[in-house]
């Protein structure tokens, strides 16, 4: 069984988003076998109780009395303030204690590379789940599931090189619910129904400066979900304004939120995960910047034509009632956001990104004489050339000679991959300056078995460090091959130009 370790704070007062993240990561693991371990702090309105709710481990890090402001209790964010040497060391002895770990999965904006350094002696390998792009990382993959212009670039600097990257809304790590709901969502024509949700805790207010535009806007009568999170301060305030307005229906603490997207036709909410949740429903979205990380990725789907991006920091309801006004206006651009929302995610970036992990491991050889025979009869079965750019069968003399100028060209690795000493796939690179040319089969039979992604996240590994002028990697795959197309996308690399590219590094 492969054992994994989550590490995230959750706190009502820091918001849930990262844990509820790391929660649906988790399920889509523990469902492919696995077994999780969450390493959490003790703070403030921790989330513990959901934690174990869901049936994960948890190991609780004390926050040391030391940082506790005199009167007890933190009132923000000074949790922060635990220095990384001690919450490594506290991690390390617990991490010791399980045995073997298979992934430490980190999501956690105050832990950087030095951090993930000290935990490499504990377990196997590291993934970091990040969206700020401001600190170094020593991980062997990162996940980013927001849209940027400049996704692969921002994290050149910070990765070492041959770091599988997952960048963007196809990875992003929405609940089960979502995908379920995904087969029933049409695109929207007309606005009828809004929803209105911005956050869990909401400390800036802003569920009453939405409704406070609604009344202001033509949309005042529309019907209206307005969605607020345990601990939102001002609950009962709007409770009791929606149940004065009969349009307006007031939730606290929801369960069905992939539902309530799916019937609402333009939501008013924040940025962050949410944004993928409503994408995923194709539902047209007023983005309010709550939070500054939120800022770039909202930015990015204001100027991609995909949502309605606001600073929430200034904005009054008079401002807000005329971009909604504007978007009544304009019923043509209003169903195009929708259609383009859909396009985004499916809703299975958690299962696509625990495919990953859980990939089989998979060591790479350089290939010698003595494979020449396997090679050829790999190439040539018939379940391999249906998918070669090459169809026909290669005569045996003909390949003899193809091998023996791969083995003699320094330019060229040709590589077998193996799984615990049995060959399961080929591997080759074909090294041009700084770029390089990918090709991969399976051996006949280890198709389904997920070698294809582990095959190209090895062989990322495997080039960086025996080819460190490369900075590129290019495969070409053909249009039907939905396996190698899937085996790409799952290793990290991006569809460009028709083929599938991944940077090694700047």
């Amino acid at each position: 069984m492969r054992r994994i370790a989550i590490r995230v704070d959750a706190s009502l007062l820091m918001g849930t988003g990262h844990v509820m993240r790391c929660l649906t990561l988790a399920a889509a693991l523990r469902s492919r076998g696995a077994e999780v371990h969450f390493l959490s702090r003790e703070l403030p309105g921790h989330l513990h109780g959901l934690i174990r709710a869901q049936g994960h481990a948890l190991h609780v890090l004390p926050l040391p009395c030391s940082l506790l402001p005199e009167g007890g209790g933190l009132a923000h964010a000074e949790w922060l303030g635990v220095p990384m040497e001690l919450d490594g060391d506290e991690c390390l002895r617990v991490l010791e204690a399980m045995g073997s770990v298979d992934w430490m999965i980190v999501d956690h904006y105050a832990l950087d590379a030095g951090w993930q350094r000290r935990l490499r002696k504990a377990v196997r390998r590291i993934a970091v789940i990040d969206d700020l792009a401001d600190r170094d990382h020593d991980a062997d993959l990162l996940l980013d599931q927001a849209l940027l212009p400049d996704a692969e670039e921002r994290y050149d600097a910070l990765l070492p090189a041959g770091c599988i990257r997952l960048l963007g809304p196809d990875y992003a790590l929405l609940r089960a619910e979502f995908a379920a709901t995904r087969p029933q969502v049409q695109p929207r024509e007309e606005l009828h129904r809004l929803l209105v949700f911005l956050g869990g805790v909401d400390a800036g207010g802003y569920t009453g400066l939405a409704l406070e535009a609604l009344a202001l806007s033509v949309l005042r009568d529309h019907p209206a979900d307005v969605v607020v999170g345990a601990a939102n301060p001002a609950a009962v305030s709007l409770r009791d304004y929606c149940a004065r307005h009969p349009n307006l229906q007031f939730h606290q603490q929801v369960g069905n939120m992939a539902e309530l997207m799916r019937v609402a036709d333009l939501s008013i909410g924040a940025g962050g995960s949410t944004t993928w949740e409503r994408a995923c429903m194709g539902l047209p979205s007023v983005i309010l910047v709550v939070a500054d990380n939120q800022r770039p990725s909202a930015q990015a789907m204001g100027a991609a034509g995909k949502a309605w991006t606001l600073e929430a920091a200034g904005l009054d309801g008079a401002a807000l009632a005329r971009q909604l006004d504007a978007i009544a206006a304009d019923p043509t651009h209003f169903r195009l956001v929708s259609r383009l929302n859909l396009e985004l995610t499916d809703g299975r970036g958690a299962e696509r990104v625990a495919r990953r992990l859980l990939a089989p491991e998979v060591r790479l050889r350089r290939a010698g004489a003595d494979d020449m025979r396997n090679v050829y009869e790999w190439r040539n079965d018939e379940s391999t050339r249906r998918h070669s750019h090459s169809s026909s069968a290669i005569p045996y003399d003909d390949h003899q000679r193809w091998f023996q100028r791969v083995l003699a060209d320094p330019q060229r690795a040709l590589l077998i991959a193996e799984d615990q000493g049995r060959p399961v796939g080929v591997l080759r690179y074909d090294v041009q300056q700084d770029g390089a040319l990918v090709s991969i089969y399976l051996v006949p039979g280890c198709g389904g078995a997920g070698y294809g992604p582990a095959i190209l996240g090895a062989g990322s590994r495997w080039l960086a460090a025996e080819y460190p002028e490369v900075r590129t990697v290019v495969g070409e795959v053909l249009e039907a091959n939905v396996a190698s197309h899937r085996a790409f996308r799952e290793a990290g690399y991006a569809f460009k130009n028709q083929a599938y590219e991944q940077r090694l590094r700047p």
